[in-house]
Protein backbone atom coordinates (compact mmCIF):
# COMPACT_ATOMS: atom_id res chain seq x y z
CA UNK A 1 0.00 0.00 0.00
CA UNK A 2 0.98 3.66 -0.32
CA UNK A 3 2.03 5.49 2.16
CA UNK A 4 0.29 8.56 1.20
CA UNK A 5 -3.57 9.71 0.58
CA UNK A 6 -4.85 11.84 -2.07
CA UNK A 7 -5.28 14.47 0.13
CA UNK A 8 -1.82 14.08 1.21
CA UNK A 9 -0.85 15.22 -2.44
CA UNK A 10 -3.18 17.24 -3.09
CA UNK A 11 -1.77 19.66 0.15
CA UNK A 12 2.11 19.34 -1.63
CA UNK A 13 0.35 19.99 -5.02
CA UNK A 14 -0.97 23.02 -3.64
CA UNK A 15 2.52 24.57 -2.08
CA UNK A 16 4.45 23.25 -4.92
CA UNK A 17 2.01 25.48 -7.45
CA UNK A 18 2.64 28.66 -5.16
CA UNK A 19 6.51 27.80 -5.65
CA UNK A 20 5.95 27.66 -9.32
CA UNK A 21 4.25 30.77 -9.55
CA UNK A 22 6.72 32.75 -7.24
CA UNK A 23 9.37 31.21 -9.73
CA UNK A 24 7.67 32.71 -12.69
CA UNK A 25 6.74 29.47 -14.60
CA UNK A 26 3.62 30.03 -16.96
CA UNK A 27 1.58 26.36 -16.76
CA UNK A 28 -1.61 25.23 -17.92
CA UNK A 29 -4.22 23.96 -15.73
CA UNK A 30 -2.61 20.85 -14.35
CA UNK A 31 -4.82 17.64 -13.86
CA UNK A 32 -2.75 14.40 -11.90
CA UNK A 33 -4.06 10.70 -12.26
CA UNK A 34 -2.79 7.88 -10.44
CA UNK A 35 -2.16 4.47 -12.09
CA UNK A 36 -0.83 0.86 -11.43
CA UNK A 37 2.27 -0.46 -13.34
CA UNK A 38 -0.34 -2.17 -15.97
CA UNK A 39 -2.03 0.87 -16.73
CA UNK A 40 1.05 2.91 -17.05
CA UNK A 41 2.64 -0.30 -19.34
CA UNK A 42 -0.44 0.55 -21.36
CA UNK A 43 0.29 4.57 -21.30
CA UNK A 44 3.85 3.85 -22.75
CA UNK A 45 2.82 1.37 -25.56
CA UNK A 46 0.49 4.33 -26.78
CA UNK A 47 2.70 7.29 -25.87
CA UNK A 48 0.46 8.63 -23.12
CA UNK A 49 -2.28 8.75 -24.77
CA UNK A 50 -5.85 7.42 -23.34
CA UNK A 51 -7.09 7.27 -26.42
CA UNK A 52 -5.26 6.00 -29.91
CA UNK A 53 -6.20 4.40 -33.02
CA UNK A 54 -5.58 0.33 -33.04
CA UNK A 55 -2.41 -0.84 -34.95
CA UNK A 56 -0.75 -3.77 -33.98
CA UNK A 57 2.59 -2.41 -33.39
CA UNK A 58 1.40 -0.52 -30.14
CA UNK A 59 0.37 -4.19 -28.94
CA UNK A 60 3.82 -5.40 -29.80
CA UNK A 61 5.24 -2.38 -27.62
CA UNK A 62 3.31 -3.36 -24.68
CA UNK A 63 4.00 -7.37 -24.72
CA UNK A 64 7.84 -6.02 -24.97
CA UNK A 65 7.42 -3.26 -22.11
CA UNK A 66 5.44 -5.74 -19.99
CA UNK A 67 8.10 -8.51 -20.71
CA UNK A 68 11.01 -6.38 -19.93
CA UNK A 69 9.07 -5.21 -16.57
CA UNK A 70 8.69 -8.30 -15.38
CA UNK A 71 11.57 -10.25 -15.55
CA UNK A 72 13.18 -6.88 -14.21
CA UNK A 73 15.50 -5.69 -17.19
CA UNK A 74 13.63 -2.42 -17.33
CA UNK A 75 11.43 -0.13 -14.94
CA UNK A 76 8.60 2.04 -15.41
CA UNK A 77 9.06 6.04 -15.75
CA UNK A 78 7.87 8.04 -12.75
CA UNK A 79 5.08 9.81 -14.77
CA UNK A 80 4.05 10.86 -17.75
CA UNK A 81 2.85 14.03 -18.91
CA UNK A 82 0.42 15.09 -22.28
CA UNK A 83 0.65 18.27 -24.13
CA UNK A 84 -2.79 19.23 -23.68
CA UNK A 85 -4.91 22.10 -21.73
CA UNK A 86 -5.63 21.35 -19.36
CA UNK A 87 -2.47 19.54 -19.19
CA UNK A 88 -2.56 15.45 -18.07
CA UNK A 89 -0.36 13.27 -16.50
CA UNK A 90 0.30 9.92 -14.65
CA UNK A 91 1.25 9.13 -11.35
CA UNK A 92 2.38 5.94 -10.29
CA UNK A 93 0.57 4.27 -7.41
CA UNK A 94 3.66 2.79 -6.20
CA UNK A 95 5.62 5.71 -5.85
CA UNK A 96 6.84 6.61 -2.10
CA UNK A 97 5.29 10.51 -0.76
CA UNK A 98 8.70 12.00 -1.48
CA UNK A 99 8.50 10.21 -5.34
CA UNK A 100 5.17 11.67 -5.65
CA UNK A 101 6.27 14.85 -4.55
CA UNK A 102 9.25 15.14 -6.54
CA UNK A 103 7.23 14.04 -9.26
CA UNK A 104 4.54 16.61 -9.16
CA UNK A 105 7.02 19.25 -9.30
CA UNK A 106 9.02 17.76 -12.53
CA UNK A 107 5.87 18.01 -14.60
CA UNK A 108 5.03 21.38 -13.69
CA UNK A 109 8.26 22.21 -15.07
CA UNK A 110 7.51 20.13 -18.55
CA UNK A 111 4.11 22.20 -18.54
CA UNK A 112 5.39 25.21 -18.57
CA UNK A 113 7.84 24.14 -21.15
CA UNK A 114 4.83 22.43 -23.47
CA UNK A 115 3.38 26.00 -23.02
CA UNK A 116 6.05 28.59 -23.64
CA UNK A 117 8.52 26.70 -25.85
CA UNK A 118 7.96 27.79 -29.55
CA UNK A 119 8.34 24.61 -31.52
CA UNK A 120 4.86 23.51 -29.93
CA UNK A 121 2.96 26.47 -31.33
CA UNK A 122 1.17 24.79 -33.66
CA UNK A 123 0.10 21.31 -31.52
CA UNK A 124 -3.33 23.13 -30.57
CA UNK A 125 -3.11 21.85 -26.90
CA UNK A 126 -6.53 22.27 -25.89
CA UNK A 127 -7.58 20.01 -28.50
CA UNK A 128 -5.28 17.02 -27.99
CA UNK A 129 -7.11 14.65 -26.28
CA UNK A 130 -10.52 14.99 -28.34
CA UNK A 131 -8.16 15.33 -31.50
CA UNK A 132 -6.71 11.82 -30.82
CA UNK A 133 -9.96 10.56 -29.79
CA UNK A 134 -11.51 11.74 -33.16
CA UNK A 135 -8.55 10.19 -34.82
CA UNK A 136 -8.71 6.59 -33.40
CA UNK A 137 -12.44 6.88 -34.29
CA UNK A 138 -12.58 7.38 -37.65
CA UNK A 139 -10.13 4.32 -37.73
CA UNK A 140 -12.22 1.84 -35.96
CA UNK A 141 -14.89 2.95 -38.62
CA UNK A 142 -12.54 1.59 -41.35
CA UNK A 143 -11.60 -1.21 -39.59
CA UNK A 144 -15.30 -2.19 -39.05
CA UNK A 145 -16.24 -1.02 -42.85
CA UNK A 146 -16.86 -4.78 -44.46
CA UNK A 147 -15.41 -3.08 -47.94
CA UNK A 148 -11.96 -2.34 -46.29
CA UNK A 149 -11.35 -3.98 -42.96
CA UNK A 150 -8.27 -4.53 -40.86
CA UNK A 151 -6.09 -6.06 -43.35
CA UNK A 152 -6.32 -2.99 -45.45
CA UNK A 153 -6.13 -0.46 -43.05
CA UNK A 154 -3.16 -1.94 -41.27
CA UNK A 155 -0.93 -2.37 -44.78
CA UNK A 156 -1.64 1.93 -45.54
CA UNK A 157 -0.69 2.70 -41.56
CA UNK A 158 2.50 0.43 -41.80
CA UNK A 159 3.79 2.39 -44.81
CA UNK A 160 2.12 6.27 -43.19
CA UNK A 161 3.51 5.19 -39.83
CA UNK A 162 7.41 4.17 -41.39
CA UNK A 163 7.12 7.58 -43.44
CA UNK A 164 5.41 10.00 -41.14
CA UNK A 165 8.57 11.57 -39.70
CA UNK A 166 9.42 12.77 -43.58
CA UNK A 167 7.99 16.15 -42.83
CA UNK A 168 9.40 19.57 -42.39
CA UNK A 169 11.35 19.57 -39.24
CA UNK A 170 10.82 23.15 -37.70
CA UNK A 171 6.94 23.66 -37.28
CA UNK A 172 7.65 27.27 -36.79
CA UNK A 173 8.02 28.03 -40.37
CA UNK A 174 4.86 28.40 -42.11
CA UNK A 175 4.95 26.18 -45.25
CA UNK A 176 4.41 28.04 -49.26
CA UNK A 177 1.51 26.53 -50.35
CA UNK A 178 1.96 25.42 -54.10
CA UNK A 179 0.76 28.73 -55.49
CA UNK A 180 3.19 30.69 -53.68
CA UNK A 181 6.18 28.53 -54.34
CA UNK A 182 4.98 28.42 -58.12
CA UNK A 183 5.13 32.40 -57.72
CA UNK A 184 8.26 32.58 -56.17
CA UNK A 185 10.31 29.96 -58.77
CA UNK A 186 9.06 32.38 -61.53
CA UNK A 187 10.20 35.25 -60.16
CA UNK A 188 13.66 33.90 -59.59
CA UNK A 189 13.57 32.83 -62.85
CA UNK A 190 13.44 36.44 -64.44
CA UNK A 191 16.54 38.32 -65.29
CA UNK A 192 17.30 40.74 -62.54
CA UNK A 193 18.86 44.51 -63.88
CA UNK A 194 21.98 45.69 -61.86
CA UNK A 195 21.54 49.68 -61.41
CA UNK A 196 24.93 50.09 -60.92
CA UNK A 197 26.16 48.74 -64.93
CA UNK A 198 24.73 49.07 -68.17
CA UNK A 199 21.77 47.19 -69.16
CA UNK A 200 23.65 44.77 -70.90
CA UNK A 201 24.96 43.82 -67.51
CA UNK A 202 21.90 41.93 -66.78
CA UNK A 203 22.56 39.07 -64.71
CA UNK A 204 21.38 35.42 -66.00
CA UNK A 205 19.15 33.24 -64.25
CA UNK A 206 18.54 29.42 -65.08
CA UNK A 207 14.70 29.34 -65.38
CA UNK A 208 13.45 26.62 -63.03
CA UNK A 209 10.93 23.94 -64.86
CA UNK A 210 7.46 25.70 -63.57
CA UNK A 211 5.92 21.82 -64.67
CA UNK A 212 7.54 20.00 -62.22
CA UNK A 213 5.49 19.14 -59.30
CA UNK A 214 5.90 20.37 -56.71
CA UNK A 215 8.12 23.58 -58.32
CA UNK A 216 10.14 23.64 -55.40
CA UNK A 217 11.53 20.26 -53.16
CA UNK A 218 9.00 19.35 -51.06
CA UNK A 219 9.66 17.78 -46.90
CA UNK A 220 6.45 16.68 -46.38
CA UNK A 221 6.18 13.21 -48.02
CA UNK A 222 2.93 11.69 -46.57
CA UNK A 223 0.99 14.65 -47.69
CA UNK A 224 2.33 14.86 -51.37
CA UNK A 225 1.48 11.35 -51.70
CA UNK A 226 -1.85 11.97 -50.27
CA UNK A 227 -2.79 15.15 -52.32
CA UNK A 228 -1.47 14.01 -55.80
CA UNK A 229 -2.08 10.22 -55.91
CA UNK A 230 -5.07 10.00 -58.27
CA UNK A 231 -5.59 5.78 -57.43
CA UNK A 232 -5.96 6.48 -53.50
CA UNK A 233 -9.43 6.01 -52.25
CA UNK A 234 -10.63 8.58 -49.43
CA UNK A 235 -10.13 6.09 -46.71
CA UNK A 236 -6.65 5.97 -47.56
CA UNK A 237 -5.93 10.00 -47.85
CA UNK A 238 -7.57 10.04 -44.43
CA UNK A 239 -5.09 7.22 -43.11
CA UNK A 240 -2.45 9.40 -44.32
CA UNK A 241 -3.66 12.86 -42.02
CA UNK A 242 -3.96 10.77 -39.39
CA UNK A 243 -0.63 9.61 -39.56
CA UNK A 244 0.87 12.82 -40.10
CA UNK A 245 -1.27 14.83 -37.62
CA UNK A 246 0.20 12.45 -35.26
CA UNK A 247 3.97 13.15 -36.09
CA UNK A 248 3.25 16.66 -35.87
CA UNK A 249 2.49 16.53 -32.23
CA UNK A 250 5.48 14.02 -31.12
CA UNK A 251 7.92 15.98 -33.64
CA UNK A 252 8.20 18.61 -31.24
CA UNK A 253 8.96 16.28 -28.28
CA UNK A 254 11.26 14.27 -30.37
CA UNK A 255 13.37 17.66 -31.46
CA UNK A 256 12.97 19.32 -27.35
CA UNK A 257 13.54 16.01 -25.42
CA UNK A 258 17.25 17.53 -23.67
CA UNK A 259 16.03 20.76 -23.08
CA UNK A 260 12.84 19.94 -21.90
CA UNK A 261 13.96 17.30 -19.27
CA UNK A 262 16.89 19.49 -18.22
CA UNK A 263 14.15 22.40 -17.75
CA UNK A 264 12.16 19.87 -16.11
CA UNK A 265 14.55 18.55 -13.58
CA UNK A 266 15.86 22.00 -13.00
CA UNK A 267 13.09 22.95 -11.64
CA UNK A 268 12.15 20.14 -9.63
CA UNK A 269 15.49 20.62 -8.00
CA UNK A 270 14.97 24.49 -7.11
CA UNK A 271 11.24 23.67 -5.91
CA UNK A 272 11.95 21.22 -3.63
CA UNK A 273 14.66 23.05 -2.16
CA UNK A 274 12.04 25.47 -1.08
CA UNK A 275 9.87 23.28 0.22
CA UNK A 276 11.87 22.61 3.26
CA UNK A 277 11.14 18.91 3.26
CA UNK A 278 11.56 17.36 6.57
CA UNK A 279 14.97 15.06 7.24
CA UNK A 280 13.48 11.68 6.28
CA UNK A 281 12.03 13.26 2.63
CA UNK A 282 14.88 15.84 2.39
CA UNK A 283 17.47 12.70 2.25
CA UNK A 284 15.51 9.90 -0.20
CA UNK A 285 15.19 13.37 -2.49
CA UNK A 286 18.89 13.97 -2.91
CA UNK A 287 19.20 9.92 -3.77
CA UNK A 288 16.54 10.18 -6.44
CA UNK A 289 17.67 13.53 -7.88
CA UNK A 290 20.71 12.31 -8.00
CA UNK A 291 19.44 8.61 -9.77
CA UNK A 292 17.47 10.42 -11.84
CA UNK A 293 20.02 13.36 -13.48
CA UNK A 294 23.44 11.09 -13.11
CA UNK A 295 25.28 10.41 -16.22
CA UNK A 296 24.74 7.03 -17.77
CA UNK A 297 27.85 4.91 -18.60
CA UNK A 298 28.01 3.92 -22.36
CA UNK A 299 25.30 6.29 -23.67
CA UNK A 300 23.82 10.13 -22.84
CA UNK A 301 21.16 10.74 -20.84
CA UNK A 302 19.32 13.79 -21.80
CA UNK A 303 17.81 14.50 -18.36
CA UNK A 304 22.21 15.01 -17.10
CA UNK A 305 23.42 16.91 -20.31
CA UNK A 306 20.11 19.03 -20.05
CA UNK A 307 20.13 20.49 -16.28
CA UNK A 308 23.99 20.80 -17.07
CA UNK A 309 23.21 23.17 -19.21
CA UNK A 310 20.74 24.73 -17.79
CA UNK A 311 22.69 25.09 -14.72
CA UNK A 312 25.54 26.63 -16.30
CA UNK A 313 23.35 29.36 -17.45
CA UNK A 314 21.74 29.99 -14.58
CA UNK A 315 25.50 29.87 -12.64
CA UNK A 316 26.29 33.06 -15.50
CA UNK A 317 22.80 34.74 -15.08
CA UNK A 318 24.30 34.91 -11.29
CA UNK A 319 27.23 36.01 -11.68
CA UNK A 320 26.56 39.21 -14.04
CA UNK A 321 23.81 39.94 -12.16
CA UNK A 322 20.65 39.44 -13.64
CA UNK A 323 17.63 37.55 -13.11
CA UNK A 324 16.54 34.33 -14.70
CA UNK A 325 14.56 36.09 -17.82
CA UNK A 326 17.39 34.80 -20.08
CA UNK A 327 16.45 31.25 -18.96
CA UNK A 328 13.13 31.88 -20.09
CA UNK A 329 13.89 33.15 -23.32
CA UNK A 330 16.07 30.53 -24.27
CA UNK A 331 13.41 28.24 -23.11
CA UNK A 332 11.43 29.89 -24.99
CA UNK A 333 13.57 30.17 -28.36
CA UNK A 334 15.54 27.46 -28.88
CA UNK A 335 15.41 23.65 -29.32
CA UNK A 336 18.33 20.60 -28.94
CA UNK A 337 20.03 21.67 -31.77
CA UNK A 338 20.13 25.59 -31.85
CA UNK A 339 20.27 24.86 -27.75
CA UNK A 340 23.31 22.84 -27.60
CA UNK A 341 24.89 25.20 -30.37
CA UNK A 342 24.67 28.04 -28.35
CA UNK A 343 25.94 26.74 -24.69
CA UNK A 344 27.32 23.57 -25.10
CA UNK A 345 30.83 25.21 -24.38
CA UNK A 346 34.06 24.25 -24.09
CA UNK A 347 34.06 24.12 -20.38
CA UNK A 348 30.63 21.87 -19.72
CA UNK A 349 32.35 19.74 -22.73
CA UNK A 350 34.93 18.96 -20.72
CA UNK A 351 33.35 18.86 -17.56
CA UNK A 352 30.92 16.07 -19.50
CA UNK A 353 33.91 14.36 -20.83
CA UNK A 354 32.19 13.97 -24.02
CA UNK A 355 33.93 12.45 -27.24
CA UNK A 356 33.11 10.67 -29.77
CA UNK A 357 33.42 7.42 -31.59
CA UNK A 358 33.37 5.61 -34.79
CA UNK A 359 34.23 2.41 -36.51
CA UNK A 360 37.93 1.37 -37.52
CA UNK A 361 37.72 -2.24 -38.74
CA UNK A 362 35.52 -4.22 -37.15
CA UNK A 363 36.29 -2.24 -33.69
CA UNK A 364 35.23 0.83 -32.44
CA UNK A 365 37.48 3.66 -31.73
CA UNK A 366 37.49 6.94 -30.24
CA UNK A 367 38.06 10.02 -32.93
CA UNK A 368 37.49 12.62 -31.04
CA UNK A 369 37.84 13.61 -27.30
CA UNK A 370 37.14 16.99 -25.39
CA UNK A 371 40.57 18.70 -25.88
CA UNK A 372 41.20 22.58 -26.94
CA UNK A 373 41.17 21.30 -30.18
CA UNK A 374 38.33 18.67 -30.65
CA UNK A 375 35.51 20.05 -27.88
CA UNK A 376 33.65 21.70 -30.89
CA UNK A 377 34.01 18.54 -32.96
CA UNK A 378 32.24 16.79 -30.62
CA UNK A 379 29.63 19.26 -29.63
CA UNK A 380 28.84 19.22 -33.51
CA UNK A 381 28.97 15.89 -33.84
CA UNK A 382 26.07 15.69 -30.84
CA UNK A 383 24.08 17.92 -32.44
CA UNK A 384 24.13 16.48 -35.47
CA UNK A 385 22.59 13.28 -33.55
CA UNK A 386 20.11 14.72 -31.56
CA UNK A 387 16.01 15.33 -32.37
CA UNK A 388 14.88 14.59 -35.91
CA UNK A 389 18.69 15.39 -37.18
CA UNK A 390 19.71 11.81 -36.28
CA UNK A 391 17.21 11.20 -39.08
CA UNK A 392 18.04 11.49 -43.30
CA UNK A 393 16.09 14.38 -45.00
CA UNK A 394 14.05 12.69 -48.17
CA UNK A 395 12.58 15.76 -50.41
CA UNK A 396 10.06 15.09 -52.98
CA UNK A 397 11.73 16.70 -56.30
CA UNK A 398 9.08 15.45 -58.82
CA UNK A 399 5.69 13.68 -59.07
CA UNK A 400 5.26 13.51 -62.43
CA UNK A 401 8.31 13.68 -64.16
CA UNK A 402 7.65 13.88 -68.31
CA UNK A 403 3.90 12.46 -67.75
CA UNK A 404 4.71 9.56 -66.36
CA UNK A 405 3.96 9.15 -62.53
CA UNK A 406 7.43 8.17 -61.45
CA UNK A 407 7.71 9.63 -58.58
CA UNK A 408 11.40 11.53 -57.94
CA UNK A 409 13.12 11.97 -54.07
CA UNK A 410 16.38 13.75 -53.40
CA UNK A 411 18.09 13.09 -50.11
CA UNK A 412 19.95 15.80 -48.50
CA UNK A 413 23.38 14.31 -48.27
CA UNK A 414 25.20 15.51 -44.73
CA UNK A 415 28.10 13.49 -44.78
CA UNK A 416 26.46 10.14 -43.66
CA UNK A 417 24.94 7.65 -46.06
CA UNK A 418 21.75 5.84 -46.05
CA UNK A 419 21.77 2.33 -44.70
CA UNK A 420 20.87 0.07 -47.62
CA UNK A 421 18.28 -2.05 -45.51
CA UNK A 422 16.60 0.63 -44.07
CA UNK A 423 16.65 2.81 -47.28
CA UNK A 424 14.72 -0.47 -49.53
CA UNK A 425 12.42 -0.58 -46.83
CA UNK A 426 11.32 2.48 -46.76
CA UNK A 427 11.26 2.43 -50.47
CA UNK A 428 9.19 0.14 -50.78
CA UNK A 429 6.71 1.92 -48.14
CA UNK A 430 6.91 4.87 -50.70
CA UNK A 431 5.54 2.81 -53.61
CA UNK A 432 3.23 0.98 -52.08
CA UNK A 433 1.47 4.24 -51.28
CA UNK A 434 2.45 6.36 -54.38
CA UNK A 435 1.55 2.94 -56.52
CA UNK A 436 3.65 3.95 -59.65
CA UNK A 437 7.57 3.97 -59.56
CA UNK A 438 9.94 5.20 -56.77
CA UNK A 439 13.76 6.69 -57.59
CA UNK A 440 15.87 7.89 -54.80
CA UNK A 441 18.75 10.00 -55.48
CA UNK A 442 21.34 9.73 -53.11
CA UNK A 443 25.53 9.50 -52.58
CA UNK A 444 27.00 6.06 -51.26
CA UNK A 445 30.39 6.21 -50.93
CA UNK A 446 31.22 9.16 -52.49
CA UNK A 447 29.53 8.19 -55.59
CA UNK A 448 25.99 9.49 -57.08
CA UNK A 449 23.49 6.95 -57.13
CA UNK A 450 20.05 6.13 -57.19
CA UNK A 451 17.68 3.58 -55.25
CA UNK A 452 14.50 1.99 -57.12
CA UNK A 453 11.61 0.56 -56.38
CA UNK A 454 9.37 -0.90 -58.78
CA UNK A 455 6.70 -3.29 -59.99
CA UNK A 456 10.25 -5.39 -60.71
CA UNK A 457 11.50 -4.63 -56.81
CA UNK A 458 14.18 -2.73 -55.24
CA UNK A 459 17.27 -1.63 -57.26
CA UNK A 460 20.96 0.24 -57.26
CA UNK A 461 22.10 2.05 -60.33
CA UNK A 462 24.46 4.51 -60.83
CA UNK A 463 23.51 8.08 -61.30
Amino acid sequence: MAEWSIRELEQWDRRIRDIVAEFGLDCFPQEFEVCDHNQMLAYMAYSGMPSHYPHWSYGKSFEKLKTLYDYGVSGLPYEMVINSNPSVAYLMRDNSLLLQILTVAHVYGHNDFFKNNFTFASTDPEYTLSSFKARANRVRDYVEDPTIGLEQVEAVLDAAQALSMQCRRNLAIRKESAEEARQRAFEAAQPVADPFRNAHSEKEYVAPDLRRNPPVPDDDLLLFIRDHNPYLAEWERDLLTIAHEEAQYFLPQMETKIMNEGWASFWHQKILEQLDLPPELNIEFLVRHNQVVCPHEGSLNPYHLGIKVWQDLDRQCTERGEGRDYLFEVRESDRDSSFLRRHLNEELVRDLDLFQYGPEGDDLVVTEVSDEDGWRRVRDALVGQVGSSSLPVIRVVDGDHQGQRTLFLEHAHDGRDLQPEYAEKTLAFVHRLWQQEVVLDTSIGGKQTQLVHNDRGFAVRAA
